[in-house]
């Protein structure tokens, strides 16, 4: 990859927010979930380890395995979304968090849990009302185990990437089929339920990742808000200076995590995207008369990675 030097980064607080994923799953649009459990049903990817065990595991080890609670942070930003955001907002019509719908959680959902499109108010409710347990420091040891236990029902699985948001592209590549799972080839697919293999023209692209991890504010949305803007700085900085790399190269192959995906919390990682150099200039500060000894240290950071660091 083409190195560039990270002259400075500074970084806020922000809401979570989503990245584009637009358009749902044709076979879905006749049926919404009503429960966490039954979106947990409606996108279950868990006969995917019969036969794929090795990946399955990986990714079962990723954030991706936990997509809307994270390491906690993201279901405790939740809560902060509707505080700081959504009750803030003087014509977004929430005054409490009964009052969230779908159409308010899918700025962190959009990225979050995409899928959440394919459910009714009553499941961004769920989820909020769990994230609220979560985050209330008067709640219980038990009610904060159950509360992470809802959370955690519902992710960012195979079905999402492999199915759901296979196909960008749908006027000229169809809608994604929910008997059948994407991949790089077409062929016979021997599991119940998925009988069909297809290929994805987007499987080994970074526009595939790029749907969640983000180009910036989300126009669509009837209150943009920006928070992943990894794949625009990969498009505007990397790509337009030559770099040819995919995310899946660094992500998957080149770190040997395969779908486990890590990103800064791998030092492998971190060490592959970041160099640096430190220099020590011995000197003397004159305080009034006296000479006083003292070091400047000089530090160069390298970017080698191919967007932004850091982001979100």
């Amino acid at each position: 990859m083409k190195a560039f030097k990270l002259i400075a980064v500074l970084a806020f607080p922000v809401l979570l927010l989503a990245a584009p994923a637009v358009g749902r799953n044709a076979d879905a649009q006749d049926k919404k979930a009503k429960s966490i459990d039954e979106l947990a049903r409606m996108y279950d990817s868990s006969s995917c380890k019969q036969c794929h065990e090795e990946i399955y595991n990986d990714w079962n080890k990723s954030l991706h395995a936990r997509s809307i609670f994270g390491t906690g942070r993201t279901a405790a930003t939740i809560k902060t979304t509707v505080e700081v955001g959504l009750k803030g907002w003087k014509h977004s019509g929430v005054k409490k968090p009964e009052d969230v719908e779908l159409r308010h959680l899918m700025i962190c959902a959009k990225c979050h849990l995409p899928q959440l499109a394919d459910a009714t108010d009553a499941v961004a409710k769920e989820i909020v009302k769990a994230a609220y347990v979560y985050a209330d420091p008067k709640s219980s040891d038990a009610e904060r185990e159950k509360a992470v236990a809802r959370l955690e029902k519902v992710n960012i699985n195979c079905l999402i990437c492999h199915q759901r948001n296979a196909i960008t592209h749908k006027w000229v590549d169809g809608t994604p089929e929910k008997k059948a799972v994407y991949g790089s080839k077409d062929g016979a697919h021997p599991a119940p339920g998925h009988p069909a293999l297809k290929k994805s023209p987007i499987m080994g692209e970074s526009i595939l990742c790029g749907q969640c991890h983000g180009l910036g504010p989300n126009f669509e949305l009837e209150n943009p808000s920006q928070c992943a803007t990894l794949y625009g700085s990969f498009l505007w900085a990397y790509r337009a200076e030559g770099g040819q790399e995919a995310c899946q190269e660094c992500h998957m192959k080149k770190s040997k995590l395969g779908h486990n995906m890590q990103s800064y919390r791998s030092p492998a990682m971190a060490k592959a995207a970041v160099d640096f150099k430190v220099e020590m200039l011995p000197n003397h500060w004159r305080d009034g008369s006296k000479m006083v000894p003292e070091n400047l240290v000089k530090v160069e950071l390298l970017n080698k990675a191919g967007h932004a660091i850091p982001d979100g």
